[in-house]
């Protein structure tokens, strides 16, 4: 067992490297989740051969009271601001009056995140802490923990603090924010500020949802020998695991103005292809004997300075305010532009997110506004221009009903956004069926906008459950839709009855459940029945076992299949055809058995025995009720069997379980 939890560990932190640092997925999120439940269950009965390296120290922890502050053994100094080829210039004048005779100069980007301080002791990671005021951080190792970029462990005896910045990628940064409009949360406004959010929460396990990365870039403190130049470290880092931005130039002397601002412009060209967010650039002198010699000041280092972009910001009229209605009732603002071009693409439209967002920046259809692109990705307004503004302008209303039903527009507690809470309006089943139809859910081609307002227009669906009902007759006389493309659209439907449970749980749109929380939701109970059973007899708290799963999931997700219309739904779609299994049910003598294990059992691992039987053709249920048939007791089994006993299920030892399969 010891062996192979030095295999599982090996192989996890491998794959992890090759995703997270190399972009290079190699292995099935199914086949990665397989292997880190085995772990975790081997770590569970013999913590004594945990090691300190485990990927599963990365999935969050306890939630902690506050965050203890964290004294420097030195100060994190910031940096000094350039704008300009001309000011570079300076830079490297009074670098040679300071005594540097040749500079010469590694340049890397200037990651927009959030500073932190990684120290090691014996090759183990022990804190990990903020910059703060540079003297003093605060300790935030339990977050840390989690980020997949930071080695646990490194192959260096003594100790070590390593500088690095933490920042969440652009496409990542993206779909969070989506994610939070759609929930009715307040939007982050920028990578940066996700981040430092995500790092700043004081449940781990908030971190651990978020993919976060940390590049690696200096050494504060250390003992025995160390790297003597820039480019040395970098190298160095990387030998030791670390995660090292390997996007970075050499420059001999600054002082050819029109050379380097040609460098200068084709990298803020570059910028726009990276995967993070970047607002500059650092130059540091590569030879660490000119850094001990020309020292720092009380706030930042004499040997190295930041060339600061020009925010790529323009102006233009917002024509209108639109408000759009999303498939969970959100009402959100769209803001109508006249078209610009912003970092290499036109925009026309940006969203103004909730009521809070346009009062706060006092936007008025007709305004003159700058918009720029948060994180290169987003186009957003930074601010409006008063003094611009037309002598008849007004502050823009926001509706108080719903824009497609009518029916009363409310502000749930806690959330920024107002809500059209009418499961029967028109606007909402609309976004539902696109939303059940697109890649990431059912994956339906050929279904596409038009063709979903014409099916409900013309009263051919109501909900999702009557695409199954569709005829081909039903389909050809639709504007372009002919006779082949109608076959397709047949095809496609009754391809996605096998679509699988975890698709189809995201395509029906609970709340606050996305791709990825789908499936862990799907791989933990294997079948929709399995799910309808726990929300009939269980309480919320015990989706807590589902990895991804908080508090307010198991709350939307509990009031979603308690709902009778969803429910109907489901039921629906089950008589269509519509699987409702994780994976294709396998035949055997465990037929319409149901079976659940509780304790440690003698020989067998959890996952072993819960394999046994859906290999047998029976199922996994998450706890106990009045459709389990069978609990199998190991040592130390508390409530289960308690609460198996009271309702007469048939209680078995794992000797007496492997003697009913054979």
């Amino acid at each position: 067992m010891k062996e192979r939890m030095e295999e599982l560990t090996e192989q996890l932190n491998a794959w992890n490297r090759a995703y997270y640092e190399e972009d290079r997925p190699v292995v099935s999120d199914a086949e990665y989740d397989r292997a880190m439940r085995e772990l975790e269950d081997l770590e569970e009965h013999h913590p004594q051969w945990k090691r300190p390296d485990s990927p599963t120290l990365r999935v969050g922890g306890k939630a902690v009271e506050g965050f203890a502050p964290v004294t420097h053994r030195r100060p994190l100094l910031s940096l000094a601001n350039t704008f300009s080829a001309a000011e570079l210039a300076d830079f490297e004048r009074r670098l040679r009056k300071d005594g540097v005779e040749e500079p010469v100069f590694v340049v890397e980007w200037k990651i927009d995140g959030l500073t932190v301080a990684l120290e090691y002791e014996n090759g183990v990671f022990v804190r990990g802490a903020t910059r703060g005021d540079g003297v003093v951080g605060e300790d935030i190792t339990a977050n840390l923990r989690t980020v997949k970029t930071i080695p646990l462990t490194i192959d260096f005896p003594g100790s070590l603090v390593v500088r690095g910045e933490a920042y969440l990628p652009k496409r990542d940064f993206a779909k969070l924010n989506e994610e939070r409009e759609e929930a009715g949360e307040s939007l982050f406004a920028n990578p940066r500020n996700a981040a430092a959010g995500s790092l700043r929460q004081l449940d781990p396990k908030i971190a651990a949802k978020r993919p976060l990365a940390v590049f690696a870039y200096d050494i504060v403190d250390g003992s025995g020998e160390l790297p003597r130049s820039q480019e040395e470290t970098l190298t160095f880092l990387k030998g030791l695991g670390f995660h090292v931005n390997g996007d970075r130039d050499v420059l001999t002397g600054l002082d050819d103005e029109e050379s380097v601002a040609a460098f200068l412009e084709k990298r803020a060209a570059d910028r726009r292809g990276l995967s993070y967010d970047t607002d500059g650039l650092v130059f540091k002198l590569n030879d660490f004997r000119y850094r001990d010699l020309i020292g720092a000041t009380a706030k930042a280092p004499r040997y190295s300075i930041a060339y600061k972009f020009p925010p790529e910001e323009k102006e233009t009229t917002l024509t209108a305010i639109d408000i759009t209605l999303g498939r969970t009732g959100v009402l959100t603002p769209l803001g109508q532009l006249r078209p610009v071009t912003l970092a290499g693409s036109v925009i026309s439209k940006v969203s103004l997110h909730n009521s809070d967002y346009v009062a706060e920046k006092d936007l008025r259809v007709g305004d003159r506004v700058v918009i720029h692109k948060a994180g290169d990705v987003i186009p957003e307004v930074v601010r409006s221009l008063p003094e611009k503004r037309r002598s008849d302008s007004v502050p823009f209303v926001f509706p108080s009903v719903c824009p497609v039903c009518g029916e009363k527009a409310v502000r749930l507690e806690g959330e920024a956004a107002l809500r059209c809470v009418n499961e029967s309006c028109p606007g909402r089943l609309r976004e539902s069926v696109k939303h059940f139809v697109s890649k990431n859910a059912m994956d339906i081609e050929g279904l596409g906008p038009a063709i979903t307002e014409t099916l409900l227009a013309k009263g051919l669906i109501v909900d999702v459950g009557d695409l199954y009902d569709l005829k081909k007759e039903d389909l050809v006389v639709l504007d372009k839709m002919g006779e082949k493309s109608a076959e397709n659209l047949l095809r496609s439907l009754e391809k996605s009855k096998s679509a699988g449970l975890a698709r189809l749980l995201f395509g029906l749109g609970v709340r606050h459940v996305g791709a990825v929380t789908a499936a862990h939701i799907a791989a933990h109970f294997q079948s929709m029945d399995a799910l309808l059973d726990c929300v009939d007899h269980e309480e919320p708290a015990v989706l807590a076992e589902v990895e991804d799963i908080g508090g307010v999931i198991a709350d939307s997700v509990f009031r979603f299949f308690r709902l009778e219309s969803n429910r109907a739904l489901i039921a629906k779609l089950k008589e269509r055809g519509v699987a409702m299994t994780a994976e294709a049910p396998k035949e055997g003598k465990l037929n319409g058995e149901t079976f659940l294990f509780t304790g440690t059992l003698p020989t067998l691992r959890r996952h072993e025995a819960e394999t046994m039987v859906k290999d047998a053709g029976g199922r996994i249920l998450s706890g106990v009720s009045k459709n389990l048939n069978h609990l199998v007791a190991g040592e130390k089994a508390g409530s289960k069997l308690e609460k198996a006993t009271k309702l007469g299920i048939h209680v078995m030892t794992e000797a007496e379980f492997l003697d009913y399969i054979r």
